[in-house]
């Protein structure tokens, strides 16, 4: 599955075109972005599908030298198991 990019959310399609995961980003300031959903179908849990979207979110937060505000309670767990991405926090 490829990754598909939009401006307030990155996601996961199936092979019918349903959209199975995703993760939703909104504008909070000039210069955040505050991570409030991620969601994975049951199909794809225990698989990384979540994990790969918020690299992904994290690598388009710093090439737009954004920070982020996670929101949604995965996102929250995620930066506190990734240390080496606590300086993209506001």
């Amino acid at each position: 599955m490829e990754l598909i990019y939009e401006a307030e959310r990155i996601y996961y399609k199936n092979e019918q075109g349903r959209m199975v995961a995703e993760v939703t980003f909104h504008q909070r300031s000039d210069r955040a972005m505050s991570i409030d959903h991620t969601y994975v179908s049951p199909e794809l849990r225990g698989q990384g599908a979540a994990d790969r979207l918020l690299r992904a979110a994290v690598k388009r937060f710093r090439a737009r030298e954004l920070k982020a505000v996670p929101v949604c309670s995965y996102a929250v767990k995620w930066f506190q198991e990734h240390p080496e991405e606590q300086d993209l926090l506001k």
